[in-house]
């Protein structure tokens, strides 16, 4: 089956989709490389999410153990589901990371499924509704993560509200401290990013309300930390917060006490 890669960083990729069945793909690759997936009739599985009921005994040998919870899913999936996949596609541009280069550089010793790269500049914003409807904080993450799946945004649009609180962030590995936010929580930083399919926008990603008590999340072991922490320290009602992953007791206890502190209730 013929693939072939562009000289030009950062343009979809010119794969061949006629033949292909089911593809993994991780980050958000270019929105017209995912139109070319839909419009073959392409199925695409979300290897950044929770797919598959497994332990991380077999990405032991691959990735370390103290690495990014959502890389080390992607390894887990693919792993589980090489079978089943015709490709994996990884987008390792701005918008996603190194971990990301790093992790297809391994995949394709591992797996005997073509593994290929991209990168996504696109920088046409298709709007957040979603990030600042009135829908639970779970329900948003839960349809923007699906969004990935098509390259254009749904037709069912929330209403919007004026927001209590704020999520910053990526959307964490573990969707239940997500709960713990009343449903009047707007969505920022690389969530925010992904619901307008635009991954790399960086002057989006670091977009936040200083009125609004924010909790400032990241992965554990992500580069992102680096940006949460910094914008939770300049943010003057902030909680930084990371997650390995799970997100255990004593983090979720300090979003309760930080959202109960600053008056916002469930």
């Amino acid at each position: 089956m013929p693939f072939t890669i562009p000289s030009q960083p950062g343009t979809p990729p010119e794969i061949e989709v006629t033949g292909l069945k089911h593809v993994g793909i991780v980050g958000v690759p270019p929105r017209a490389l995912i139109a070319r997936l839909n419009e073959a009739g392409v199925r695409i599985s979300d290897l950044d999410a929770l797919l598959v009921e497994a332990d991380f005994g077999r990405t032991a040998a691959l990735l370390p153990q103290v690495y990014c919870g959502i890389l080390r899913t992607v390894v887990l999936n693919a792993l589980h589901l090489a079978a089943t996949l015709d490709a994996i596609i990884i987008d390792i541009g701005p918008g996603k990371c190194d971990g990301a280069r790093y992790t297809a550089e391994i995949l394709r010793q591992a797996v005997a499924v073509p593994v290929f790269t991209c990168q996504n500049l696109d920088q046409s914003r298709l709007g957040n509704p979603i990030c600042r409807s009135n829908l639970p904080l779970l329900e948003k993450l839960q349809r923007i993560t699906a969004g990935v799946l098509a390259a254009e945004p749904g037709r069912d649009t929330p209403p919007s509200c004026p927001p209590s609180a704020g999520f910053w962030g990526v959307p964490p590995r573990d969707f239940s401290l997500l709960e713990l936010f009343p449903a009047d929580t707007h969505v920022y930083g690389w969530s925010r990013c992904m619901e307008n399919k635009t991954p790399a926008d960086h002057l989006l990603e670091i977009h936040c309300r200083p009125e609004i008590p924010t909790v400032f999340f990241a992965q554990s072991f992500c580069p992102k930390t680096a940006l949460a922490r910094y914008l939770a320290d300049r943010h003057p009602q902030a909680l930084y917060l990371d997650a390995d992953l799970h997100c255990g007791g004593s983090a979720k206890a300090k979003i309760q006490a930080f959202l109960e502190l600053s008056g916002v209730s469930e």
